[in-house]
């Protein structure tokens, strides 16, 4: 299923087989390297109050109105997973972060994603520019995450590769008499 995440934020947790509550997802840890969703935090109610747990991508069974997991144990405190503990502290983020082509041109910040629930992987950035939705982005045009933006590659290059691939291919076409035409 494809999703977006700010939809997704506030989905209850619950514990596959099982009908309370675990907590409601409430932000998302994406690798900026591999576009990979490596987990959510999910806002649990505890004995001492609310923290937030994280919960892995491959921990999660099914996707719907809720989210299902194997059972309660695989939600715990990020601190206690040594493999994230690098990831989580990498400057370089996603959402919230600025969004600029190669050249300089600001396209705004990235308000929001969209990922795959069947691969964990990010497809789309939604840019936001002052206070309206900039033209979402395919996860293949970006170059680089940096920790002060995503860089993503020149419209400019590709509208050039695309009218030079155009002349390639009408080039190819035999020439055609003056006068003649393509209408019947």
């Amino acid at each position: 299923m494809h999703i977006r995440f700010n939809t997704c934020r506030g989905t209850p947790v619950l514990e596959e087989g099982g009908d309370s509550v675990l907590g409601v997802i409430s932000s998302i840890l994406i690798d900026p390297d591999t576009g990979k969703i490596e987990g959510f935090m999910v806002h649990a109610q505890g004995f001492m109050g609310t923290e937030d747990l994280f919960c892995s991508s491959a921990d999660i069974l099914r996707w719907g109105t809720r989210v299902y997991v194997r059972d309660a144990s695989v939600l715990a405190p990020p601190e206690d997973r040594i493999r994230l503990q690098s990831l989580l502290q990498d400057p370089r983020t996603v959402l919230g972060q600025k969004i600029r082509t190669e050249s300089g041109v600001r396209l705004g910040r990235c308000k929001d994603i969209q990922f795959n629930t069947d691969v964990m992987h990010i497809e789309w950035l939604f840019p936001k520019k002052l206070f309206r939705w900039a033209v979402a982005l395919p996860v293949a045009d970006i170059i680089e995450v940096t920790p002060s933006a995503i860089i993503i590659g020149d419209l400019v290059k590709k509208e050039r590769i695309k009218n030079k691939a155009q002349k390639d291919i009408l080039s190819m076409l035999p020439e055609m008499e003056p006068g003649v035409s393509f209408r019947t």
